[in-house]
């Protein structure tokens, strides 16, 4: 109880927010430099060198299933320690690479590398504070997560033109090493020798037995894999759309972090709304509007050119308006009923909504070549099944007079 009562300070919610934003930096940074590492390695393709940040993906969704368990039982800084080896070397293997098949062999293994950063950082969170004072330290670091991708392909554009693509992977690794000498100087073990558990398989079994038990968890964390997916779809051709369908070479940091900037402003606000309408309700509504958008869109340009930029700009913006009140309201309702479970609960729940996310992510990709359009329909798709799936799988009514249901 005494660490309840202990004050979060500023350098432990700057330390674990800079865990969780290696991540978000070794996804967009390269974002801008996606063509001119193409012509390096010999990848003349945009469809295939999509592949570049789909892949990291698959990484992340790998690793986070096996460094949740394995920190319950070796405790939480060897993970971390371990994460940042295999990132390191990955990084490494990203830069000697010859072609793209390599290059995609270090991205997958920079994902499952920075997994570990990545999930410990909440465990370290949920074992040091408790109740309000969690709750306000995952809402600092969730704000600092949500600056990252705003600026992280502007920061790549400024290191690329000094240093070549290669010296946004010299960059990355250099924070990588100035994290985790910090981690290791300033953090404590916070899992305590009474807690640890031993490793084993079995628990992944008895895990995916228990959460099959409901379907409301099943059906969100599908859902959740589709509107993953279709952002990566977005996330993939966005350098290919802007700077190649759009002629945005120079400015495309620029579109791409007020783009970003919509999730993080639906994020913000989801938190407050989320205690006045429910998670189930605005995460449906929002579901909606996002499915309306993306078909609406669709119908309107059917065999048609693509748009100017600021119809382009508006529906992309309306679009990501609505993932803020998605992504984080479905993980918390898939959640909701396996709390028992929590910590192989999420691993497994997380591993399933990333992995169904990557073939989306390179189906629906490989159609964005001349035109935006399949974007969107992807996109438009991918909700329809989503809100389908809502309805069909529900197990509480929505829009109920009495909330009590959301705690």
């Amino acid at each position: 109880m005494q660490k309840e009562q202990v004050k979060p300070n500023f350098e432990f919610v700057a330390l674990m927010a800079s865990l969780m934003s290696i991540v978000a930096l070794t996804i967009d940074a390269i974002l801008p430099a996606i063509a001119d590492i193409g012509i390096a390695i010999h990848s003349l393709d945009p469809i295939k060198n999509q592949l570049l940040v789909t892949m990291i993906f698959l990484g992340l969704g790998v690793g986070q299933l096996f460094f949740g368990p394995l920190s319950d039982s070796l405790g939480r800084k060897p993970i971390v320690y371990f994460g940042f080896i295999i990132f390191s070397i990955a990084s490494v293997i990203c830069l000697i690479a010859p072609n793209l098949e390599i290059m995609l062999v270090g991205r997958v293994l920079q994902g499952v590398g920075l997994s570990a950063p990545r999930t410990i950082s909440i465990s370290i969170i949920r074992d040091t504070y408790k109740g309000d004072y969690m709750a306000k330290i995952m809402s600092f670091v969730t704000a600092f997560f949500i600056l990252v991708p705003i600026v992280a392909p502007a920061i790549g554009k400024s290191i690329m033109h000094i240093l070549g693509w290669q010296g946004i992977f010299y960059i990355q690794l250099f924070f990588a090493l100035v994290v985790g000498v910090w981690f290791w100087k300033r953090q404590e073990e916070t899992l305590k020798p009474a807690f640890k558990v031993p490793f084993s398989f079995a628990v992944f079994i008895k895990g995916t037995k228990e959460i099959f038990k409901y379907k409301e968890t099943v059906s969100c964390t599908i859902i959740s894999g589709l509107i993953t997916g279709s952002f990566l779809v977005y996330l993939s051709t966005a350098q290919h759309v802007f700077e190649e369908l759009y002629g945005l070479k120079e400015s495309f940091p620029y579109v791409f972090a007020g783009l970003a900037f919509s999730v993080g402003v639906s994020t913000l606000m989801n938190g407050t709304l989320v205690l006045r309408f429910g998670m189930r309700n605005l995460s449906f509504l929002a579901l909606a509007v996002f499915t309306s958008l993306a078909l609406g869109y669709s119908l309107l340009f059917w065999n048609s050119a693509d748009p100017n930029l600021t119809v382009l700009l508006i529906f992309m913006s309306l679009l990501f308006l609505c993932l803020g009140f998605i992504w984080g309201n479905m993980r918390s309702i898939a959640m909701e009923p396996i709390g028992h479970i929590a910590g192989i609960g999420a691993a497994i729940t997380g591993f399933v909504s990333t992995i169904l996310s990557i073939p989306i992510s390179i189906f629906v990709g490989s159609f964005v070549e001349d035109s935006v359009w399949a974007l969107f329909a992807g996109l438009g798709v991918c909700g329809l099944i989503s809100v389908l799936l809502f309805i069909a799988f529900k197990t509480r009514p929505l829009f109920a007079k009495n909330h009590a249901f959301i705690n």
